[in-house]
C-alpha cells in the first residue's frame, strides 16, 4: 500500500495514476553533460535554506537538475506536497508542476540497481509517472523508504531515481512536512497532504562545496 500510494502520488497534480500526458513522452536526454562533479545547489525557500548536492554515480539526472537551477527554472515554484509515512518517516515534493513554460523535456530513467544510490534520508529523487517520464519535479526523503528503490516489488520494478542527498537544511525539510494542508486539495491518495499555503521556492543557486 505505501509503494503504491508513494508511486501514484509522486506523479504529480495533473496526471492520474499510470497514465496522462507526461507518460505518453518519451524521454530525450539520455546524456550527461561532459564533466560531471558534484554541484550543490542551494534552495532559499520560505521556510528556510535547504542545500542539495548532487551525486556523480546519477549523472543524467543530476546534471538536469543543475540545469533547472542554472536556468531559473525553479525560481518561484513550491513545495506543494508533505507525506508522512510513519512518525519520522515521509517526503515533501516540490517543482514546476502545472507551470508549463518552465518544464524541459523529461530524461531518461538511471534506476538505484544502476546507480547504486538509495531512498535514504535526506535522498533526492525525481517524481515521475513511469521510468523515463521525469522532467522537473523531485522530492526530499524524511527518514528511509527503501521500497522506492528499484527491483523492491518485482525484479523488473525500476523505482524512482535518487540523484543527490541534502547536506544543509533537513530542519527546513521536516518543518515543510509538517505544515499545514488542505484536507480538499489533491486527488486520490494525494487528498490531505497538499501543503496550503505551498512554500515557495524563492531561488535555487549554485553554492561553493567546502574544500574544493
Amino acid at each position: 500500500m505505501i509503494r503504491r500510494s508513494l508511486l501514484c502520488g509522486l506523479i504529480g497534480l495533473s496526471l492520474a495514476c499510470g497514465a496522462g500526458p507526461a507518460a505518453a513522452r518519451t524521454a530525450v536526454q539520455t546524456a550527461p553533460d561532459p564533466a560531471v562533479v558534484p554541484v550543490r545547489i542551494a534552495l532559499q525557500t520560505g521556510m528556510g535554506r535547504i542545500v542539495i548536492e548532487t551525486d556523480p554515480r546519477a549523472p543524467i539526472t543530476a546534471s538536469n537538475f543543475v540545469r533547472y537551477a542554472d536556468e531559473r527554472r525553479f525560481d518561484g515554484v513550491t513545495f506543494y506536497r508533505g507525506m508522512t509515512v510513519a512518525p519520522g518517516t515521509g517526503l515533501v515534493q516540490g517543482g514546476p508542476i502545472g507551470v508549463s513554460n518552465r518544464v524541459r523535456p523529461p530524461i531518461a530513467h538511471e534506476p538505484t540497481s544502476q546507480t547504486g544510490l538509495s531512498h535514504v534520508n535526506g535522498a533526492v529523487s525525481m517524481a515521475a509517472a513511469s521510468p523515463g517520464t521525469a522532467t522537473g519535479d523531485f522530492f526530499i526523503v524524511i527518514g528511509d523508504l527503501p521500497s522506492l528503490n528499484a527491483g523492491v516489488t518485482t525484479p523488473e520494478d525500476q523505482g524512482f531515481a535518487v540523484f543527490g542527498r541534502v547536506v544543509e537544511g533537513m530542519d527546513v525539510v521536516e518543518a515543510i512536512v509538517a505544515a499545514p494542508k488542505s484536507p480538499t486539495e489533491g486527488e486520490g491518495v494525494m487528498r490531505g497532504q497538499m501543503l496550503d499555503p505551498r512554500v515557495p521556492i524563492l531561488s535555487a543557486r549554485r553554492v561553493d562545496i567546502p574544500g574544493s
